[in-house]
């Protein structure tokens, strides 16, 4: 970096020498031009002088980067500051501060490591690998590896390496492929097309953060559990003997393990730099086409046991559902059967008690007309009694009186009233203007004369005392 201020100064000193060494003096003007362009140079010259001075010694550190920095005194020193810093005509590279290693579909293979336009820093194809048993296929993942914060372990890095493109292509993506293939091998394609993509992920993340498992590869036979019989036999029937072996062969990994009951692993290098991995995913697995095409089968085989599955729990369902349905029937006659006769009974035993209520009020009231008369007897009675008692003692004081005085007021009162009856009698009777008659009675009183009247009253208020059967003497 230093030739551009050597070129500076080298331009200065020829503005200079052409300002000073040319003169014409019978051609003011030319030499007035002379020295317009010395100084243009020797200007030119300074600002190409102090412009390369500046860059000489400084630079600008993008966020988002770590520096390798290296001064013309011998300087190494790691930036990490944004802005502009001093470098002194040395040299520096960039790092980022975190690298993307990544596997996919539109990877090519590009490793680029320092553009900050880059989105990955390692876009490659997808891996082939090759799993448990022995099902290849290409398989996606990502992976972001974050440098060390720390300068001595920085600066061991950068020394080590050198440029962010060799820690790639010589640490970051063998550790990304070896981790993918190891962790490939701890699991069947079945399996990670049955359940076990979570598990995958998981076993590849804690690989790539703390080392690839030691294993070893066993294999082993294990029971089918099922029993094949043959059907060559027309004798025997259902009753086949059984035939075959229902064992097969499976790879199990065994993970290796310590003293302390550990699995043993191999540590990645790239960690002893003070590198940890951030972020560890696999996103795709695409297996070969015999694979595909057997779990297509098995796919069918399995709906079709899914399908004859349901269809014997339908069967069931509906042999459930008719005896529920006979069941339900039954209860619905006898609920009905049980209804009318709880309401036959429950009417008779109702008809029972309104009788008995209709009987129990009839007593009731025959009671209550019983105790009535009986009242009313007893009323009765006491009244008679009363009555009798009353006339007894009216009777008892009439005779008594009657004792006493000889029925004397009653006797007058009679009398007057007869008189009375008499005298009306006597004023109302038909008495003719003149009356004939011989004067030869005992008596010589006229015929129909007062005189007759008179004795004809006294006669007859004679038979009516006699009639009334009373003395009319007063007693002593």
């Amino acid at each position: 970096m230093l030739f551009l201020p050597i070129i500076s100064i080298f331009v200065i000193a020829a503005g200079y020498v052409l300002r000073r060494s040319i003169e014409f003096p019978d051609k003011p003007n030319v030499d007035g031009t002379v020295n317009i362009v010395g100084w243009f140079v020797k200007a030119t010259g300074l600002l190409m002088l102090i412009g390369s001075l500046f860059n000489g010694m400084f630079f600008y550190a993008e966020p988002g980067f770590k520096y390798h920095v290296r001064t013309i005194l011998g300087e190494e020193k790691m930036v990490s500051d944004t802005g502009y810093n001093l470098y002194l005509f040395g040299r520096y590279n960039a790092w980022k501060n975190a690298m993307s290693v990544q596997a996919s579909s539109t990877g090519q293979g590009e490793v680029v490591a320092e553009a900050e336009s880059a989105q990955m820093s390692a876009n490659l194809a997808p891996k082939s690998l090759v799993f448990l048993d022995q099902v290849d296929a290409f398989v996606s993942a990502t992976s972001r590896f974050e440098l060390p914060t720390d300068e001595d372990a920085f600066l061991r890095l950068a020394r080590q390496y050198r440029t962010p493109e060799n820690l790639l292509r010589t640490e970051l993506v063998p550790a990304f492929e070896e981790t993918l293939g190891a962790t490939a091998a701890l699991m069947s394609a079945e399996d990670y097309f049955q359940g076990g993509k979570t598990e995958f992920n998981n076993e590849f993340q804690r690989q790539m953060e703390s080392g690839i498992y030691l294993v070893r590869r066993i294999e082993t036979q294990v029971s089918s559990g099922q029993n094949r019989a043959g059907s060559a036999n027309a004798a025997l029937g259902e009753d086949q003997e059984e035939f075959g072996d229902d064992t097969k062969t499976v790879f199990v990994v065994q993970k290796l393990l310590d003293e302390t009951g550990q699995p043993r692993r191999k540590q990645q290098s790239f960690t002893q730099f003070g590198i940890s991995v951030t972020s560890a995913r696999v996103t795709d697995v695409n297996p070969n086409q015999k694979f595909k095409d057997r779990m297509a089968l098995r796919q069918q085989a399995a709906a079709d046991r899914a399908i004859a599955r349901e269809q014997r729990i339908q069967e069931e369902e509906q042999k459930l559902l008719a005896v529920a349905r006979g069941e339900r029937e039954v209860a619905e006659r006898q609920a009905s059967a049980k209804v009318v006769q709880i309401e036959r009974t429950t009417d008779a035993e109702t008809e029972k008690q309104l009788a008995i209520t209709a009987a129990e009020r009839e007593r009731e009231a025959a009671r209550i007309a019983k105790e009535q008369s009986e009242i009313l007897l007893e009323k009765a009675r006491i009244d008679a009694e009363a009555v009798q008692v009353a006339a007894d003692a009216e009777a008892y004081a009439k005779s008594k009186i009657l004792e006493a005085d000889n029925a004397l007021a009653q006797k007058l009162d009679a009398e007057v009233e007869i008189q009375k009856l008499w005298a009306d009698a006597f004023a109302k009777r038909n008495v003719p203007t003149y009356v004939f008659g011989s004067g030869g009675g005992d008596s010589g009183t006229p015929v129909g004369s007062d005189d007759e009247a008179s004795r004809l009253f006294q006669i007859l208020t004679l038979q009516a005392a006699e009639r009334l059967d009373y003395d009319r003497k007063i007693a002593e």
